[in-house]
């Protein structure tokens, strides 16, 4: 039998199986599918009504924008941005969550291959209490630290909204890359010290270059948590506004604008903007870093 007649033999014997197959997924594909509309519907409304004119969403539904004549405007945004501020508080959360992203993982990054590659006294007893410090609610440390940037003058500050999110990140930054740098090739280090390398050259030379996705995963994590983080800006930072970031902006303008919630719309669009943009720029990232830090530690 000549190789097409084979192939078109094979292609109807395995059609039943992959029918079978498919009928069997079609409910995971089904729910999924409905996750997403579900998602997206309230998205695409907001989305929407960011862009009508106040009189148009007071009066009419977000769905009655999708049909002409298309009645679209700007208006909110550069009100939003201007007479409200969110250009300024944007460079805030910038300011802010920066810093509160790479200070925490660099500093996990030293912590994870001490515990994971160091030998010294105590190095279990060590990882067990970060490892603890993971189940201890954020609301019981917000008083004390408070209180402690108080007596140092930093409540309202930059380095106060840092300091609290590189202590408030580190548990979980040093156990995601401890179970990730634990899990390299230990015949790789051995090799090294045996050259001659110290730790700081193994570190910087075969641990950093390797640890590359669950870093980059850390720090979506990190970054998102930070960006979108309102009850740390609240309480260390408050209502200054010369370092208010989008969420504390955004609050006050639920409180102002009750009644203009295109205004909150169109700004929190402006908040969302950065993140979605990192996400799906980094995501293959996310989920190698994840897996890796899963499967292998």
């Amino acid at each position: 039998m000549n190789p097409p007649a084979l192939a078109a033999e094979r292609t109807v014997r395995n059609g039943p199986r992959r029918l079978s197959a498919a009928w069997r997924h079609l409910p995971v594909h089904v729910i999924v599918i409905g996750l997403c509309v579900l998602w997206l519907v309230p998205v695409m409304g907001l989305l929407v009504s960011s862009f009508r004119p106040p009189r148009l969403v007071a009066s009419t539904g977000w769905w009655a924008a999708l049909a002409p004549p298309f009645r679209f405007t700007l208006e909110n945004y550069r009100e939003v941005l201007g007479a409200y501020g969110m250009g300024r508080s944007f460079l805030n959360s910038l300011f802010i969550a920066i810093p509160a992203t790479i200070i925490p993982i660099a500093v996990a990054a030293y912590a994870a291959y001490a515990l994971a590659w160091m030998r010294f006294w105590g190095r279990e007893v060590l990882f067990a209490m970060v490892v603890g410090s993971l189940v201890i609610p954020l609301q019981m440390t917000l008083v004390p630290v408070l209180r402690l940037f108080n007596q140092f003058g930093l409540s309202g500050t930059f380095p106060a909204v840092w300091m609290a999110h590189t202590g408030y990140g580190l548990p979980f930054a040093i156990y995601l890359l401890r179970n990730f740098i634990g899990a390299l090739p230990r015949d790789l280090l051995e090799s090294a010290h045996m050259d001659g390398a110290s730790h700081l050259t193994v570190f910087f030379r075969l641990i950093l270059p390797l640890s590359v996705p669950a870093i980059a995963s850390l720090a979506i994590f990190q970054f998102l948590w930070v960006w979108n983080d309102l009850l740390v800006a609240l309480i260390f930072v408050g209502g200054t506004p010369s370092v208010a970031p989008m969420t504390v902006a955004i609050g006050n303008l639920v409180n102002s604008l009750g009644q203009n919630w295109q205004l909150l719309t169109a700004a929190a669009f402006i908040s969302m903007l950065l993140p979605v943009v990192i996400f799906v720029s980094l995501q293959r990232y996310l989920v190698r870093g994840i897996l890796a830090g899963a499967i292998k530690g």
